[in-house]
């Protein structure tokens, strides 16, 4: 059975650098994001539809991630799949630091800074995917770079935030499960 892929992989007027897609976001974060319409009132976060004008690749990535951390290999189709991976495991580290026993605004200090925590971006020597993610041809492409990870990082924390605590003070059990699971072998 073959891994789950992006519905992103058929836009065509996406922004790429090296060859990582930066794709609209709904978020409240600033950053080089287009953004995309907030949600009706009427539809909850953990409920999106995929056909949705508001269905963005955060929400795929937690769809998807609990199905894809099974996999130790992933065909990469397109860039919008580089995002994916690259949101699956970061979603693998937040978990990571999120301890059972955690309330829920100690675990929200602990993966804002998680998300804030100065990072890689594909050209490093310390990027875990380099074989895989191009670097980007100039300083200014890489600061963007940086600056939509760091956009898709603290919104990823935010809405991981709101699944693994939706039933009220605790973690899910459900979600924590997966946090000694690692996506390809790798982790960020």
């Amino acid at each position: 059975m073959p891994a789950y892929h992006s519905i992103f992989l058929q836009d065509q007027d996406v922004r790429v650098i090296g060859n990582f897609a930066l794709l609209p976001l709904r978020t409240r974060t600033r950053g080089p994001a287009y953004t995309l319409p907030a949600l009706p009132p009427s539809t909850s976060d953990l409920e999106i539809d995929p056909d949705s004008e508001s269905y963005d690749p955060l929400d795929e990535v937690l769809s998807l991630f609990r199905a894809n951390t099974f996999f130790r290999n992933f065909e990469i189709k397109g860039p919008a799949d580089r995002l994916l991976i690259y949101g699956i495991l970061f979603v693998s580290e937040c978990l990571g630091k999120i301890k059972g026993t955690m309330g829920k605004k100690e675990a929200e200090k602990a993966l804002l800074n998680a998300a804030l925590d100065q990072f890689a971006i594909p050209g490093d020597a310390s990027f875990p995917l380099n074989q895989a993610f191009e670097a980007p041809r100039d300083r200014q492409d890489a600061e963007t770079l940086r600056q939509y990870l760091s956009q898709v990082r603290q919104e990823l924390a935010m809405r991981l935030l709101a699944r693994v605590y939706a039933d009220g003070g605790t973690p899910s059990k459900w979600w924590l499960s997966f946090t000694k699971r690692k996506f390809m072998g790798k982790s960020l």
